[in-house]
């Protein structure tokens, strides 16, 4: 599965790197991308869509998918 997260508070590649990392964190996750000029985050994997939301949102940046 893919899926694009909406996450918003992102604004140079040290935040994309933050969101990338606390992605990469979730059970299920293979792949992570972010793009903090589009201001989405792409992932692949099986994890469960409520668990990337959280992950981004308690590393600081609002999210929602």
């Amino acid at each position: 599965m893919v899926e694009t997260i909406d996450v918003d508070g992102m604004s140079c590649g040290g935040c994309e790197r933050n969101v990338v990392e606390a992605l990469e964190d979730v059970s299920g996750v293979s792949d992570a991308n972010a793009d903090h000029e589009a201001g989405t985050a792409t992932v692949e994997g099986d994890a469960d869509t409520a668990d990337l939301v959280t992950a981004v949102q308690d590393a600081g940046y609002d999210a929602s998918a």
